[in-house]
């Protein structure tokens, strides 16, 4: 038996009638939340700040991508701040310039090694995004970026740039033509992913790949 469709209608106050004034347990109640706000702030706030994430280096992708081994769970993820050169997925996704040397000299970096991230958060491919420090201290996505293996990640505009020296390390390798910068045109693996793989992937022409 099927019930019967209703509605609920939302409840109008009769305007002849004057409304009553909050009683006093109402304006107790208010004046308790009000209280307990600057409490709340901090916890709520704290949900977005940094966190660790310790493991052992079992795969590096390309120059910006790599596997954590955090205990028995493999773990992806992409160095914050940075976009280093596509290596290719395919015939309608092809490989940059520089994409493969970048792989290797992320590896060169990380491969193997036990180490500790500092990480924000998960993108919509379930990546960790972190920064990631070498046992000397130094940061691989700023070494990335100043041997010319990597851009500074300005795609829309620098939203996900978090290291603002980044910017500095980018212009440096580009004035002594270190890496992907001997290349006369090199092109932002942002750009590629629109003008080039998207291209491809609705079969219209890709001059740029």
């Amino acid at each position: 038996m099927n019930a019967m469709p209703f509605s609920i209608e939302p409840v109008r106050p009769d305007p002849r009638r004057p409304r009553a004034a909050p009683g006093r347990g109402t304006v107790r109640a208010l004046c308790a939340l009000a209280a307990t706000l600057p409490l709340l702030w901090p916890a709520v706030a704290s949900a977005a700040a940094p966190y660790a994430l310790a493991g052992r280096v079992v795969q590096v992708a390309d120059g910006d991508t790599l596997t954590l081994l955090v205990g028995r769970q493999r773990q992806r993820v992409r160095l914050a701040s940075i976009d280093a050169p596509e290596t290719g997925h395919g015939r309608t996704r092809p490989g940059q310039p520089y994409g493969q040397a970048a792989r290797r000299a992320l590896a060169d970096l990380v491969a193997g090694r036990t180490l500790r991230l500092r990480c924000y958060e998960q993108d919509h491919y379930g990546r960790e995004i972190c920064d990631v420090p070498l046992p000397d201290g130094r940061l691989a996505n700023r070494l990335m970026v100043a041997g010319g293996m990597a851009w500074a990640n300005r795609q829309g505009g620098g939203k996900y740039l978090r290291d603002a020296s980044l910017v500095a390390l980018e212009r440096q390798a580009r004035q002594q033509g270190l890496g992907l910068w001997r290349d006369a045109h090199p092109v932002a693996p942002w750009d590629w992913r629109w003008k080039c793989w998207q291209a491809l992937e609705t079969r219209h022409p890709a001059p740029i790949c």
